[in-house]
């Protein structure tokens, strides 16, 4: 079984989560990993049974996006982590603009990243406990970016929170959304997404050049065994044959 890894991008410790899915998929003898820091290697991605995706601020280009959605339509499957969804522009007023310059690629994904509050704890409700990746859980608190997004497809939410309050430092800072998608499967022509918003990680130096030094590394929700618990179920959405 082929998995390809997409981890690259900015503001985030992309060594850390890279080392820890390769942790994951090698806790399956049958699967064989490649890995790659952006979307260029279409082969590789219309090779695999599962894209796995962790990044930030990074899009595929117009020829790549379509070869993703043809993938995706012929069954292809796509676990995409935390930023996967987001573009980020630093404006000359200190607000962060996310702007939709890849809409057809937000469209496949089913939401386009639109900030986040500070990091703080927040709680994680079950929308449906009949789907595979929730069976069994129950409602969980955890300390993380708690993501906002603008829905640009029909998706089907599987755990999500609620937030009412300020993003300070984002263009769209007001929110009062009481379903936020933290977790969410969108069917696409015979494959799919499930997207999972949770696993923020950040190092010293991974706000460069913004800023030279971080002085407290996060690891969020990789502090937690229900978001683990969330990635090997994922892996197996995607890979349903490990069953």
């Amino acid at each position: 079984m082929q998995v390809h890894l997409v981890a690259a991008g900015k503001y985030h410790d992309i060594d850390f989560a890279r080392l820890e899915l390769l942790k994951l998929f090698a806790e399956h003898a049958a699967i064989r990993t490649s890995v790659s820091s952006d979307y260029a290697d279409t082969d590789r991605i219309a090779a695999a049974d599962l894209l796995v995706t962790y990044t930030c601020d990074l899009v595929p280009d117009a020829a790549q996006t379509e070869a993703i959605a043809g993938w995706l339509d012929r069954g292809g499957r796509w676990l995409a982590l935390h930023g996967t969804n987001s573009l980020l522009r630093f404006a000359d007023d200190g607000k962060v603009d996310c702007p939709d310059d890849n809409p057809t690629f937000m469209a496949l994904l089913g939401t386009r990243f639109a900030g986040h509050p500070p990091i703080a704890p927040f709680k994680v409700e079950v929308t449906r406990a009949d789907h595979a990746m929730t069976r069994g859980l129950r409602d969980f608190s955890i300390e993380d970016e708690l993501y906002l997004s603008h829905r640009t497809a029909e998706i089907d939410v599987l755990l999500h929170t609620s937030f009412t309050g300020s993003c300070p430092e984002f263009r769209d800072a007001e929110w009062d959304d009481p379903q936020v998608p933290v977790l969410y499967e969108r069917r696409v022509g015979h494959g799919g997404v499930l997207y999972l918003t949770l696993g923020h990680c950040r190092g010293h130096y991974d706000l460069r050049p913004l800023s030279r030094f971080w002085p407290h590394p996060q690891h969020c929700g990789w502090n937690y065994p229900v978001f683990y618990e969330l990635l090997r179920r994922g892996i197996r959405w995607g890979l349903p044959q490990l069953d």
